[in-house]
């Protein structure tokens, strides 16, 4: 029998199904509430995300397992890195 994952957080009813438009607003909203953050340049956020998306750890197509981040958000945080316990992926 096949089944479909579901569209929905394990731990809260939100959808983890993204636009890009959503990305970008949390991805304001987070900077927003965290002055002293800092985004990572284009060329390094794409590539993180690229990893993260060929990642047998990545649940939904957005989120990883390890952390139960969205990683199209993660990635985009210069200071973050890749939560894979033992040998992270970036």
């Amino acid at each position: 029998m096949l089944t479909t994952q579901p569209t929905t957080c394990k731990g809260c009813t939100a959808s983890v199904r993204l636009r890009d438009a959503d990305v970008e607003r949390i991805v304001a909203e987070y900077v927003a509430a965290h002055p002293a953050a800092a985004l990572a340049a284009v060329t390094v956020w794409r590539a993180r995300l690229q990893v993260c998306r060929a990642c047998a750890d990545l649940q939904y197509g957005t989120t990883c397992r390890h952390c139960g981040c969205l990683v199209a958000v993660r990635v985009r945080l210069t200071a973050s890195a890749c939560p894979r316990p033992g040998t992270p992926a970036w």
